[in-house]
């Protein structure tokens, strides 16, 4: 057949016809198998592309034919053909969810809006990687949020109609108010919290011994990065020392004080840099802590650049709904430590996808009843 003919929209199936739900969800699986890579490399400052998919155990290279979506994974139980090394089951369920995200997506914008489905896949597969990466590491890299606050704006200029509006101007306008809206939001939340909860006190069993060393703090159950305490330079460890040690120096029952640019002790001020070590014995200390990250802030505005102002108050406030849900289910369970554990960037993911999904006319309905 010619190829003028195959370039002919005549040639093709309508956009409702099956085929292209078929095909929305065959793409999704296999987008699903490259967000499977950047979960595992992002965090780990890894390349995306060198080296090519290979098994994390063993480092046999994964051949085309053993890399098919959903199949291989079934095919071989989970288990590397090589080596015969577990592979985790989340490789599974991150293909089959963006599968079924990307003909969810189809289905409600496909038919009337082919480009508006392709736009809004790629942007719930961003969502996709960052809860999952949120997850099990608590961070969301910057080559997703600050990446998808550029992506939200060059979209809305060349497609304006993202926000609902005919013309270059407003649908820039309209990607910047919503990237503003959501970042602003967010870190008044992030700045009240710190206000509110900013610190947190660790009982101990008596007298516990206790260790700064250069790169984290060393509790008797559990080390914690100095990076996971100290969000600013006004962040501070406080405790009551009953005895505390320095590599040339030692101090009993002495207030310490420890920020990012002072260490306190009693009234003597001491550079933190110039201690590599540190041990106390104390019954109790106070931990600076956030009610979230700063990810989270350059996270919502992502999403903003995308979803504009009024899908900003809408996620913000079904994640809210949602993660006081999992919260109420945790303590009905008696698993209350789930929630604390929960990270919030997945329940702002869920809520931004429920709005791309039809939040904007379900809050048209609820407006008009």
């Amino acid at each position: 057949m010619p190829l003028e003919a195959v370039l002919q929209p005549e040639y093709w199936p309508k956009p409702a016809s099956a085929l292209w739900a078929v095909v929305a969800f065959v793409v999704g699986t296999a987008v699903g198998s490259f967000l499977n890579v950047c979960i595992h490399r992002l965090p780990r400052g890894l390349s995306l592309i060198s080296p090519p998919s290979h098994c994390p155990h063993c480092q046999y290279r994964i051949p085309w034919y053993l890399n098919i979506p959903l199949v291989t994974w079934l095919m071989l139980k989970g288990r590397c053909q090589n080596c015969g090394a577990s592979i985790a089951a989340r490789y599974f369920w991150v293909e089959l969810l963006t599968g079924l995200l990307f003909l969810a997506i189809w289905l409600r914008h496909g038919p009337a809006s082919p480009v508006m489905a392709a736009v809004y896949a790629a942007f719930s597969a961003s969502l996709i990687a960052a809860t999952f990466i949120d997850w099990e590491h608590y961070i969301i890299p910057d080559e997703i949020t600050l990446g998808g606050i550029a992506g939200g704006v060059a979209v809305s200029f060349f497609l304006p109609a993202l926000h609902g509006r005919a013309s270059v101007a407003e649908g820039l306008g309209q990607a910047l108010l919503g990237a503003a809206v959501g970042a602003g939001i967010m870190y008044s939340v992030l700045r009240m919290g710190k206000w509110l909860f900013g610190r947190q006190r660790v009982g101990l069993q008596g007298l516990t011994r206790i260790v700064f060393s250069e790169t984290a703090l060393h509790l008797p159950d559990r080390q914690i990065p100095y990076e996971e305490l100290f969000y600013r330079d006004s962040d501070t460890i406080r405790f009551q020392a009953h005895r505390l040690e320095l590599a040339d120096r030692c101090y009993r029952d002495v207030e310490v004080r420890l920020s990012p640019t002072r260490l306190c002790i009693g009234a003597e001020v001491v550079d933190p840099a110039s201690i590599c070590f540190m041990e106390a014995w104390t019954d109790q200390l106070v931990l600076p802590r956030e009610a979230m990250g700063l990810g989270d802030v350059k996270f919502m505005a992502a999403i903003g650049a995308f979803v504009g102002w009024s899908g900003v108050l809408f996620t913000l406030m079904v994640s809210s709904i949602i993660g006081s849900l999992v919260g109420l289910m945790a303590i009905a369970l008696r698993r209350r430590e789930w929630s604390s554990r929960m990270p919030y960037g997945p329940y702002l993911a869920l809520a931004a996808v429920l709005w791309i999904l039809g939040g904007r006319e379900w809050i048209e309905r609820w407006l008009r009843v």
